[in-house]
Order: C-alpha cells, then structure tokens, then sequence
C-alpha cells in the first residue's frame, strides 16, 4: 500500500499584487532557492509587459496562463502486453501546474537578453495565442483527440 499523501503547503501571495498565483509561478521560475531574484525577474518582466502593450500585466499574465493550460492529456496504460495512449481530464491543481510550467520551460529557451525580457516575450505571446507553450498545449490537444478511440480503456 502506498503512504498517505503529502499534506497541501499554504502558499503566502506576493507582497506586490496580494496573488498566491504569481507566489507558485516565482517558486516554479526560482532556481537555488533565490526567491528575491525570481521576485525580481517577474516583476520586471510584468513592468515591460506594461511598456510594450500599453496593457495592465498581472491581467496580461493571468489571460496569457489562461490560453496555455492544457484540459485533456494522454497516459500511458498497457492492456495486454500493448501500450495505448489514453486521452483523460486533467485535475484543476496540475493544469495550472503545467501550463506554469510549460510557460517558463519556452521562456528559458527564447533568444532575448534577460531573463524578465524572455518571460514578458512568452506571456506576450501567449495572451495572443501563439508562441512555443501555446503551440505544446495544442500539440497536447491534438495528441488527446488522435487518441480518442482509446478512452474507453480509461480506469
């Protein structure tokens, strides 16, 4: 039998907008534990989000995780020494999870100077529906539709 499940942490929002939803995407965007430098790369890339579409950027980050959260995803299941791809629903916890996730991984990888520059790039572009984590969400969809015809093997 497995062991009881971790208890949920209580997450404190952010000093700036009162949001625990920007709290997990600093604690996602940190790396070594430096939570005041992850601070301030997020809070710089929400002041050029500003700079750049004239726009509010707590919204524009908010509409931009939005767009990129995945709803169905494909597991893995072996019925009778074959492996199927089985599209499910995704639990509200993990979707946001991974659309966070997804958005700071295609962050990483853009070709802009800092890293505040990198992250309003991809939120930018993710409030317009397009950019790398758009295009895996749909990729994600895609792979969930393909496989549809297997959803009755679900458990």
């Amino acid at each position: 039998m497995r062991k009881s499940k971790a208890k949920k942490r209580i997450l404190l929002p952010d000093p700036k907008f009162n949001d625990m939803l920007v709290t997990r995407f600093v604690n996602n965007l940190m790396y070594d534990g430096k939570k005041s430098t992850s601070y301030d790369v997020f809070y710089d890339a929400i002041e050029i989000i500003k700079k750049r579409t004239e726009q509010d950027g707590l919204e524009m980050f908010k509409k931009a995780l939005s767009n990129i959260t995945p709803a169905v995803e494909v597991r893995s299941r072996r019925v009778g020494g074959a492996t199927f791809q089985i599209p499910s629903e995704i639990r509200p916890e993990r979707k946001t999870s991974m659309g966070i996730k997804w958005m700071i991984l295609y962050a990483r990888k853009r070709n802009e100077k800092s890293m505040s520059a990198k992250l309003a790039g991809e939120i930018i572009a993710a409030a317009k529906e397009e950019g790398a984590a758009f295009k895996k969400k749909e990729d994600v969809h895609k792979m969930a539709e393909a496989n549809k015809a297997f959803s009755h093997f679900r458990f």
